[in-house]
């Protein structure tokens, strides 16, 4: 059985990080660490008007990320496993699509700052999906705010995700092809994630998986 003590759980919007990360970490009595994207006051007003909230958008959630990195590196007692929603990595890549010129500039000073501070996954699996996929999960959690997401801008954010994500190698990564799968609904479909995850050898390369 592999142990780790952190472990990423990443995915585009609606790709379902925040799901799996809840049903593993109840299942291994883990310390479950959530991204605070509703105490964002600016994400509503964001997908209202993209272009001039994304940079107040931005800095919101890099301060937050930061904040919930620097108390998984002191771990609670008893919690021998930290399990997260997100990749602090990631937050640049949201940067990368909703910013440019100065902004991004600025983005990138303040982000490769904290960037140096944050701990290292033992592990980061990357939850992959097709963007069709990603606009029923989305439709069917029902947040008003998401409702009117533009797939152009979902399509641009998946294929993004997939880039960065073939490049990744700062940790070990596992990679789920979700597009066909429930592993919500299905307990066969994540009694073999979590298997793959905790009983079998990691590589320290890229392990993709598709349960059948």
């Amino acid at each position: 059985m592999n142990q780790f003590d952190f472990i990423a759980i990443e995915g585009v919007i609606g790709a379902g990080k925040t799901s799996l990360a809840k049903l593993l970490a109840k299942r291994h009595g883990a310390k479950l660490v959530l991204e605070e994207f509703e105490e964002n006051p600016f994400l509503p007003k964001f997908y209202e008007d993209m272009d001039r909230y994304a940079f107040q958008t931005q800095l919101s959630f890099l301060a937050s990320r930061f904040h919930q990195q620097q108390k998984i590196q002191n771990k609670e007692l008893f919690h021998e496993l930290v399990m997260t929603d997100y990749l602090f990595d990631k937050d640049r890549i949201f940067a990368r699509v909703n910013l440019a010129g100065d902004e991004m500039a600025l983005y990138d000073k303040i982000f490769s700052i904290m960037n140096l501070k944050t701990p290292k996954p033992d592990l980061v699996v990357f939850i992959q999906c097709t963007v069709e996929r990603l606009l029923y999960n989305i439709e069917m959690r029902n947040r008003e705010y998401e409702q009117n997401i533009d797939p152009v801008y979902l399509q641009e954010l998946n294929d993004v995700y997939n880039q960065f994500f073939h490049h990744y190698d700062r940790s070990p990564l596992m990679i789920i092809n979700a597009s066909e799968i429930d592993f919500v609904n299905d307990k066969d479909h994540l009694d073999y994630i979590d298997q793959q995850i905790f009983y079998l050898p990691i590589r320290n390369t890229h392990t993709h998986i598709t349960p059948g």
